[in-house]
């Protein structure tokens, strides 16, 4: 199932990804460059730079060239090894990627092998030359830069995979039940909702909901709820000439005031001062 048939969902959980670099480096592989069938708690990253190799990922063979990304994800079967006496010079890292309790590839199927052409493959050839750097540079500078630089390749390599990436197949009962959920929280956003209510919509026990909301989005049903509540409020409020009444009625607060202090909370001004940055007075 393409990814862009369910933005919404998975936008609130990547709200939450947290990645974090394992190691980093440029390495020539020996000729004894070799492992067999194990499953890493990390994924990998993989730029070709001069050489020959094999890899295996979930039981498919590649042989990647020069000029080439490797995507080897976290927690599914792979191999590697050298074919010649030319084993392959790469920049490389490892990494974990996660959304709640699970990595971001547990949830989006991406290409393992992506062809990067030249102008972008000096791009990332400077973005992993300054990651491995990062990663032997011990300051705390060094590990707030190397997430970013991180992010920014896992981006990239997103990006040019885009018209290939699928959510894992294994996911989609899952996604069905985010889409319920998702739907009917959108459908009641005026209404006082209660966990109880949102629990058996979905057939589940309120107890496992709570941790069904901090596995998936790492909040509660009921703050997820207000997220979506503050969500629409500032939409309304920058796209109509509702007043602020009648738009807190619509996102289930009857009390103008109560809306105006949950508003407040949440966007750090009044309904009324976000309207007029917004332009709408």
């Amino acid at each position: 199932m393409p990814l862009n048939q369910n933005p919404e969902f998975l936008n609130e959980m990547l709200q939450h990804l947290q990645v974090h670099l394992e190691e980093a480096y440029y390495t020539e592989c020996s000729p004894q460059w070799r492992e067999l069938d194990y499953v890493p708690k990390y994924n990998k990253f993989y730029l070709i730079c001069e050489g020959e190799g094999w890899l295996r990922i979930d039981g498919e063979e590649y042989r990647p060239v020069p000029g080439q990304l490797v995507h080897m994800p976290a927690h599914v079967l792979q191999s590697y090894s050298t074919v010649s006496d030319k084993p392959y010079a790469k920049y490389w890292c490892h990494f974990t990627a996660t959304m709640g309790e699970m990595d971001l590839f547990q949830w989006v199927d991406a290409p393992s092998i992506l062809d990067i052409p030249p102008p972008l493959m000096d791009r990332l050839m400077s973005l992993f030359r300054e990651l491995s750097s990062l990663y032997q540079n011990r300051s705390y500078l060094a590990r707030i830069r190397e997430k970013a630089i991180l992010l920014e390749i896992i981006a990239l390599f997103l990006s040019e995979s885009n018209t290939h990436l699928r959510f894992v197949p294994g996911r989609l009962g899952e996604i069905e039940r985010l889409k319920q959920i998702e739907t009917f929280i959108e459908a009641n956003l005026s209404e006082s909702l209660t966990l109880e209510q949102l629990a058996k919509h979905v057939h589940l026990h309120p107890n496992y909901l709570v941790r069904y909301f901090n596995k998936h989005f790492a909040v509660s049903p009921l703050k997820y709820i207000n997220r979506k509540r503050m969500q629409k409020a500032k939409s309304l409020l920058g796209a109509t000439d509702l007043t602020i009444k009648e738009i807190a009625e619509a996102v289930g607060y009857p009390d103008t005031n109560h809306f105006a202090k949950a508003f407040r909370k949440e966007a750090s001004c009044s309904p009324t001062e976000y309207r007029l940055r917004a332009g709408r007075i």
